[in-house]
């Protein structure tokens, strides 16, 4: 088990260096949502040239998706992870990524888009006025 300082340290560092990018509606065009399980999509435009540099200024970049979850069935055998990554490598961005998971990573900054940005609550809720969720 690491110590407070050890985790300090680590977090600080990961913090700083990792930026968190969502799947779905971000790198993969996810036209048909759900649809039958599978990673079926291309990609968005400019995916990969912004992979590639952000990989480039030194970021380590992690996929979060729910595609990932423990809870989402197999398909064909693979789960929602390998699926990911299979996709990734079909689409020569699978060098530029460092990890996929499911649940949201330490980063320095995360790109969803499903965010909103958060200043106060009184921005967050006129902001969820906008999206017609309040």
């Amino acid at each position: 088990m690491k110590t407070v300082e050890e985790f300090n340290k680590t977090q600080k560092i990961e913090n700083a260096k990792n930026i968190a990018i969502d799947f779905d509606g971000v790198i993969h065009d996810c036209s048909k949502g759900y649809h039958d399980g599978t990673v079926y999509g291309d990609p968005l435009p400019g995916a990969l040239e912004s992979l590639k540099l952000l990989k480039q200024k030194g970021y380590n970049l992690i996929i979060f998706s729910c595609k990932s979850r423990s809870d989402r069935p197999a398909v064909n055998g693979k789960m929602g992870t390998e699926m990911v990554w299979d996709w990734l490598q079909k689409h020569n961005m699978k060098e530029y990524i460092s990890d996929v998971v499911a649940e949201k990573p330490r980063a320095v900054v995360f790109i969803d888009d499903k965010a909103v940005r958060f200043q106060n609550w009184n921005h967050c809720l006129k902001g969820l006025e906008v999206l017609n969720i309040l």
